[in-house]
């Protein structure tokens, strides 16, 4: 792990000084999945031979002005919903095993263009809809700080990844808290972008007014560079905004000296274990040492923030898996005397029982008769939910709670209850519904088991969530601890 106990700047730098190759760094990295990816399980597909290749390709390019870039031949990995060219795609489902996109997504682009090196794609619960990756069709990926535990989801491998030394950082995508809760489980840096932030052309769809790509890192600074990388309009996407990139990594100056704190009484209320909650107030002092100051505040609505999640973001999937029928891509059924026969058995063969679950209750709720009861009061629950966040950022600059409501949780514990599992996006779904960033930062640790601080921003204010997050982060040691695999 020698080489990933490093920031990307150091790596960079050590890159510029001939200490370390780029062919060492995609060599480390599959060292280090040889050693510990029997246990950790968090990758899908490995993209080995053409890393390799990639690498000794760039290391011929050191030195010149290509390789000026932060992110120029640094190994990555990739969620599995996030389209590569010419590498399998899954979407963690089996409806997927088979398909070889043949173009790249919008920050897969992004990342050539920066010249970074994909080292394959990792494990995630079945089209994003989970929160333990317990779903995926494939494998059940652990969290390398107690192999028994779930790594959070549904982008659990990305945070496991990470986590375990495999990758120094990775991207997943957030639709209801699927980068900060496996950030927080497994003790890593996760940031969800304010929506239209980053590109969605290219991220197969769960619920498209909410889905967000993100980066999960070591540190607070690698995020910010790796978000400056993947950041920006683009004309493939009509819900990208056209709002100037900032240079995060300039607002990392430690300073905070006046920054005004809301924390929300609903974020720390019944459910919250007394540890996640003593973590906070902790992190409260060390914020205020800095020169903050904070008061508590209210989100009346945040109470209905998991209804109305699940009824909108289940709306959208079952609208946006219709496409998945079998005639055009992915698996189809050899079991199939008549075109509805075909419809009905690929969709019931190749996809799980919660992505079926969460497809049934979007049609009810989009049904005639039902449509007014569930989906419109639903969007309309959601604007109240987006006014409570507009109401506190009037008056203060960033909201700080739990990123979850308990640690991680042991593998199967809650796979049979819905409802449990659900309930673990209490905190991380207001975020999405009101389409604010959120950072999850390591905050301490509850029997071992690492613990998340999550820091809310206004639209488009990453610069001051990040600049909130590194003052703490420098502030603490909790991001330097790592498992011991």
């Amino acid at each position: 792990m020698s080489l990933f106990n490093h920031t990307l700047t150091e790596l960079h730098d050590l890159l510029h000084k001939k200490e370390i190759s780029i062919p060492d760094l995609v060599g480390e990295s599959y060292k280090r999945i040889g050693e510990v990816e029997e246990k950790v399980k968090a990758f899908i597909t490995l993209n080995e031979e053409n890393a390799r290749k990639q690498a000794e390709a760039l290391q011929a390019k050191v030195g010149t002005d290509e390789s000026k870039g932060l992110l120029f031949g640094m190994p990555i990995g990739i969620k599995d919903n996030i389209v590569t060219k010419g590498l399998r795609t899954t979407s963690g489902s089996q409806i997927l095993n088979n398909f070889d996109p043949i173009y790249d997504a919008t920050v897969m682009n992004k990342l050539q263009d920066a010249q970074a090196i994909t080292i394959g794609k990792l494990n995630m619960d079945e089209f994003a809809m989970g929160s333990s990756t317990e779903n995926s069709s494939y494998q059940k990926t652990a969290n390398p700080w107690d192999l028994s535990r779930v790594p959070g989801g549904s982008s659990g491998g990305s945070a496991a990844a990470v986590a375990a030394g495999e990758v120094p950082f990775s991207l997943g995508s957030d639709t209801g808290g699927s980068i900060r809760q496996p950030a927080a489980f497994c003790g890593v840096v996760g940031l969800k972008p304010t929506y239209g932030r980053v590109s969605r052309f290219g991220l197969i769809a769960f619920a498209s007014s909410l889905d967000q790509i993100g980066p999960l890192t070591r540190n607070v600074e690698d995020n910010a560079r790796l978000l400056e990388a993947i950041s920006g309009v683009d004309p493939m996407d009509a819900t990208s905004a056209n709002v100037p990139v900032d240079t995060y990594s300039d607002a990392l100056t430690g300073d905070i000296k006046g920054l005004k704190i809301a924390v929300p009484k609903e974020y720390l209320g019944e459910g919250v274990a007394a540890d996640v909650r003593q973590s906070v107030m902790d992190a409260l002092k060390v914020l205020e040492g800095l020169g903050a100051t904070w008061e508590e505040v209210s989100l009346p609505h945040s109470q209905y923030g998991l209804a109305t999640y699940y009824l909108l973001s289940s709306s959208e999937a079952s609208s946006n898996l219709a496409r998945f029928d079998g005639i055009r891509y992915g698996y189809r059924t050899e079991n199939a005397e008549s075109l509805i026969d075909l419809y009905k058995n690929t969709r019931a063969e190749g996809f799980g029982d919660e992505v079926k679950r969460r497809i049934m209750l979007g049609t009810f709720a989009l049904s005639s008769g039902y449509y007014d009861a569930y989906y419109k009061k639903a969007q309309q629950v959601r604007t109240l939910i987006k006014k409570d966040f507009e109401d506190v950022f009037e008056k203060y600059d960033v909201i700080i709670g739990p990123t979850t409501p308990t640690p991680a949780f042991k593998i199967g514990e809650n796979i049979a209850d819905p409802l449990t599992m659900y309930a673990n996006d209490i905190l991380t779904i207001p975020v999405n519904l009101a389409g604010v960033p959120g950072i999850s930062v390591p905050c301490g640790f509850s029997g071992g088991m690492p613990l998340g601080l999550q820091i809310i921003g206004k639209h488009f204010d990453e610069k001051t969530v990040y600049r909130t997050a590194y003052a703490y982060e420098q502030a603490t040691n909790f991001h330097q601890q790592k498992p011991s695999l």
